[in-house]
């Protein structure tokens, strides 16, 4: 049992075990989030016995973990890059879960009752399985995709990230609607979901925003003793941005990505210390979201649901999303059919599914234990298969691009209120044609060579320095 005597030593191992097994996942091409998963179900009740049931709690942590993994992919997302893909990315994350639902709620509803499924399931409890599944998971794209540092083609990793963040609130009002239509027992109305629907977005849209803004003005206006302290301020205005939004019938988690990207694209005092401190809490977050969730499920009841999760995973990947993905980029010329099959293939399901996999369970509709074993073991075979797949695919479908270069090698970046830039730039045979002493470089006015790099040795630079081929310049230069 965890308890408060012994949650921190429960806490602790797990979370060092899962980073232990992650290292090695990663050398096979497992996705982290599934070790982690893994791990959470490997001490769980059908494994070492640890023994956690609560629903509630499980979809509290998932809030505050989905809230700051938002955020900070929401930061890490360039508005140049998002703007030709929004109309596409906004098709996606709205009809494209709308279709996924309703293609894969008529399937389940199909094979229920079938002898060898083991599942009897009502038309709005198969709609209601369906729309939990029907987003794809921001955490498992964002982890992904950033951990391979993969480039696309065609703008499709923005693309990719922008329907990731963007979906979860369709996806969780049909939820909503669904449970409330079921438990209520009245037939489901068309009208008040678009209404809500619009709500939603036009609130979530407009409050992250302005969070968003009012979040870059106070970090840069503000005087604090400490430069620890900005992104200890910086998280308490991500979870004010979700439960003011919330309060005020907005999608809370569409506000703080957008609130993300706001930040994201503004000057801000203390990036270097703020992007540190919340890589290294969505890192956190990411852990303690897929353990609490491993540790919820119990494996052997899963054993039941198997083969009808295996129908719908299969019904999904090749017959659903495909569709879905296809009518919603029909009207967009820019993506050629291999890259609506790659966008087919990464509709990746993780932890935002199976935390709203948890509502109908906290709002007691009959079969919501199928429903949530169901969604667990897809999620399951999804992390498993497509995301040990996506750079395979990429490259089979000749997508992929060399990686971006983060940063430079020698680890110095600059705070955004210096206007200007570094650049890294490597010394060759022709560029020592007239002379090999630093003052007899050819550099461009306002230029200036910050430190060399030679080998494993760092050089403070002088005119008289001898330059040798392959050494390492970082030059900072006035921005234009």
């Amino acid at each position: 049992m965890i308890n408060s005597e012994n949650i921190l030593l429960v806490g602790s191992v797990l979370l060092f075990f899962s980073i232990v097994f992650s290292k090695t996942g990663f050398k096979f091409g497992v996705p982290t989030l599934l070790v982690f998963l893994l791990v959470g179900m490997g001490f769980g009740t059908d494994g070492l016995g640890i023994e956690f049931s609560s629903a509630k709690d499980a979809q509290f942590i998932g809030m505050v973990a989905l809230s700051i993994i938002l955020f900070s992919g929401g930061m890490d997302t360039k508005i140049e890059s998002i703007r030709p893909v929004l109309t596409p990315g906004i098709m996606l994350s709205t009809a494209g879960v709308l279709i996924t639902t309703m293609l894969t709620g008529g399937f389940i509803y199909f094979i229920s009752g079938l002898s060898k499924t083991n599942i009897e399931l009502g038309l709005m409890t198969s709609m209601l399985l369906a729309a939990t599944m029907s987003s794809t998971d921001s955490a498992s794209v964002f982890n992904i995709l950033k951990s391979q540092r993969m480039n696309l083609k065609y703008n499709l990793r923005p693309l990719l990230e922008l329907e990731s963040g963007s979906n979860d609130p369709m996806a969780i009002m049909l939820t909503l609607v669904l449970i409330q239509v079921i438990a209520g027992g009245s037939e489901l109305d068309a009208l008040p979901v678009v209404r809500n629907l619009i709500i939603q977005f036009a609130v979530g849209g407009l409050l992250g925003f302005l969070m968003g803004k009012f979040a870059t003005w106070i970090l840069n206006k503000i005087n604090l003793p400490n430069g620890s302290l900005y992104p200890i301020l910086l998280l308490s205005l991500v979870f004010m941005t979700f439960i003011f939004t919330d309060l005020l019938s907005g999608n809370g988690y569409l506000a703080v990505y957008i609130a993300g990207i706001v930040v994201g694209n503004y000057k801000l005092a203390y990036r270097k210390e703020i992007n540190t401190f919340m890589n290294g809490l969505t890192w956190l977050f990411q852990i303690i979201m897929f353990l609490t969730l491993g540790l919820l499920v119990n494996p052997h009841e899963m054993l039941g649901v198997a083969l009808v999760a295996i129908l719908i995973a299969i019904f999904m990947v090749l017959v659903a999303r495909p569709i879905s993905v296809f009518a919603c980029l029909l009207p967009f010329k820019e993506f050629p059919i291999k890259a609506k099959a790659f966008v087919s293939w990464v509709g990746l399901r993780g932890a935002a599914p199976i935390i709203f996999a948890t509502y109908p369970v906290i709002a007691g509709i009959e079969g919501a234990n199928i429903i949530f074993n169901v969604v667990f073991f897809i999620t399951l075979l999804s992390l498993l298969i497509q995301g040990m797949t996506i750079g395979i695919v990429a490259k089979k479908l000749h997508l992929d691009l060399p990686a971006e270069k983060e940063g430079n090698e020698f680890g110095i970046e600059l705070p955004d209120e210096i206007d200007s830039q570094l650049e890294e730039i490597t010394v060759t045979e022709t560029m020592l044609g007239n002379g090999n002493r630093l003052m007899d470089m050819q550099f461009k006015k306002g230029q200036l060579v910050m430190i060399i790099k030679r080998d494993d040795k760092f050089i403070v630079p002088h005119g008289q320095l001898e330059l040798m081929k392959n050494d390492k310049l970082l030059l900072i230069k006035q921005s234009i």
